[in-house]
């Protein structure tokens, strides 16, 4: 039997205005149509924080600014993939964001899908030379998802003079994806990517003839840039300062219009944004809504906010991530190990007639990761059952409007209209934020250690062979 549902009449608004409105699709329209990628230092980035304000705005939110993001960023410029021998042949290839200029001549080492022990076992044969891997996130039946930045890291760790990564999905071309220090800043060695196709060439012919040797120039430039968060309220009627927070990043990659990821997640928060403001303008807490920049390249603008209001964070609910939230299959709930809120959920689902599925897990990979690591309860829009192995478009030219559907949007922007009503009128919020020592003891398991002390491994590399890195950090 289905629990009786308090806010019956608001739902009802909410799901029947979102179900019969197109608004969504415009403005997914307007973000990949007219201002492109949004990548980082780019005009369409510019336009399109300037437009999502002037969304929110008009949408009655309160407080709706800009803030600035001061970072390093990069400019893409020529690069070229040369076999020399045995044969000579070009190779097409794109550089991944933050890789330096180089023109670097040397002998490729295939390490194919990448799995963890392999770095560790061949470590004296990658020394020197450039590693190829594929994309694929569970290589060798790793049930972790293996991230392009731990590839990378570990290819540096065992001294890679180069990186290759190899899209794992055929007919996509090149994947692309940032290989940056955790800083921020230029990558130490140079990584390209290269399609399923030119990869599966390269592999076979390591294969059969053993030596494969290349000469990879490019000319990327990294240099200060400035990003923006767009933030905007709607404020609680009994405690405005107590808040629940949708989020989600606008930047996409620079070779696509990011559709899917993430503009597919951005509108989704825009729309709850209006649909909530509409319908639900006098809650007891507040709700607040982030479109953060420059994510793709280091999570830089939701760790630069967690930063800067690190003050207001006890005071932060729930926060619900929300990147490429549009095209989530099995849209569920993913919990970022929070089991206390697990049976409250439970119950929002069963109240809302809209079963979802509920997950704990914890990841360092996109927007929440900033307020999962200051300890705020952090969750997001999931895909809920067995994983796909990939990012399928996402990170690549093909990474277009036509792949997005308005029924997913809609699923989407109802789901975390829905929660977020609910969050921001329950009077006894469950959990609070947690301590350093809490949220040490929560990534302190198995699958989450090896990650993180790999990057920290990565981390100190850096501080020990850049010499120059912390200057380059800091320039303005």
């Amino acid at each position: 039997m289905t629990t009786q549902n308090p806010f019956l009449p608001i739902d009802q608004h909410i799901t029947g205005d979102v179900y019969t409105s197109v608004e969504m699709m415009d403005n997914l329209t307007v973000l990949c149509d007219e201002f492109g990628s949004r990548f980082g230092g780019t005009a369409g980035e510019k336009q399109a924080a300037k437009f999502i304000k002037a969304k929110l705005e008009a949408y009655g939110l309160s407080n709706v600014h800009l803030e600035a993001i001061e970072y390093i960023g990069w400019r893409r410029g020529q690069v070229k993939l040369e076999i020399l021998s045995p044969i000579q042949k070009v190779i097409p290839c794109i550089s991944l964001p933050h890789s330096p200029p180089t023109a670097l001549e040397g002998i490729i080492i295939d390490m194919g899908d990448g799995a963890p022990d392999a770095f560790d076992e061949r470590a004296e044969e990658i020394k020197g030379k450039i590693v190829l891997t594929t994309s694929e996130v569970n290589p060798g039946g790793v049930k972790r998802w293996i991230h392009r930045n731990e590839k990378y890291g570990r290819s540096l760790l065992a001294g890679a003079a180069g990186f290759i990564f190899v899209n794992h999905y055929p007919g996509f071309g090149p994947a692309t994806g940032g290989i940056a220090p955790e800083e921020g800043g230029q990558a130490l060695i140079p990584g390209i990517s290269v399609s399923y196709e030119d990869g599966a060439f390269l592999q076979r012919l390591i294969k059969q003839k053993g030596e494969v040797n290349i000469h990879i120039t490019s000319s990327d430039v990294c240099e200060p840039m400035t990003s923006w968060n767009i933030i905007g309220d709607l404020p609680g009627q009994q405690d405005a300062s107590q808040f629940v927070m949708l989020g989600s990043h606008y930047d996409g990659h620079d070779i696509s219009q990011g559709a899917t990821d993430p503009a597919s997640g951005t509108v989704a928060v825009m729309e709850a944004a209006r649909v909530l403001s509409q319908y639900a303008a006098d809650l007891p807490y507040t709700i607040r809504f982030a479109l953060w920049g420059v994510e793709e390249i280091g999570l830089i603008g939701s760790t630069q906010y967690a930063e800067k209001h690190k003050g207001e964070l006890d005071d932060l609910r729930f926060y619900l991530n929300m990147d490429s939230a549009g095209v989530v299959r099995n849209k569920g709930i993913v919990l970022n190990q929070w089991p206390e809120l697990a049976s409250l959920f439970r119950d929002w689902s069963e109240e809302m007639a809209l079963p979802f599925g509920l997950e704990q897990s914890v990841s360092a990979h996109s927007d929440h990761y900033p307020f999962l690591m200051a300890g705020s309860p952090t969750g997001g829009i999931g895909h809920v059952g067995k994983k796909s192995g990939g990012r399928g478009y996402g990170h690549t030219k093909y990474d277009t409007l036509d792949k997005v559907t308005l029924t997913g949007l809609r699923e989407a922007a109802v789901l975390s209209a829905r929660i977020a009503l609910r969050v921001a009128s329950l009077e006894n919020w469950p959990v609070s934020r947690r301590s350093q020592e809490e949220v040490t003891a929560v990534l302190d398991n198995p699958d989450n250690r090896e990650e993180t002390d790999l990057f920290a491994r990565v981390s100190r590399f850096y501080e020990e062979t850049h010499s120059k890195y912390k200057e380059k950090i800091g320039a303005k």
